[in-house]
């Protein structure tokens, strides 16, 4: 079993996963307004979001037949906290 702080890298690790995260900082959208700027389908965008889901970054609503997805920003604060254990290592170089 993979633990959630090795998801969440996973899931970061991939620009195109990273720049969905960007755009939802910025407020909720849906799988269409996500995908408009990408060179991909959008099933390849929804595979991204599967990823960013199962590590706890978004989640997706359910508004009839809107399901607008949103940035969940408890698994990023977990890795700022892990990194935070190194800050005395960096700050001394």
């Amino acid at each position: 079993m993979v633990d959630r702080l090795s998801e969440v890298f996973a899931a970061v690790a991939d620009p195109t996963r990273r720049a969905i995260l960007a755009r939802l900082a910025e407020g909720e959208a849906t799988v269409n307004q996500l995908a408009e700027p990408f060179p991909i389908s959008l099933q390849a965008v929804s595979k991204h979001l599967k990823v960013l889901e199962r590590a706890g970054l978004i989640t997706r609503g359910k508004e009839a037949q809107w399901r607008p997805c949103r940035l969940d920003p408890g698994p990023l604060r977990e890795v700022a906290n892990w990194v935070a254990g190194y800050r005395r290592f960096w700050e001394q170089r």
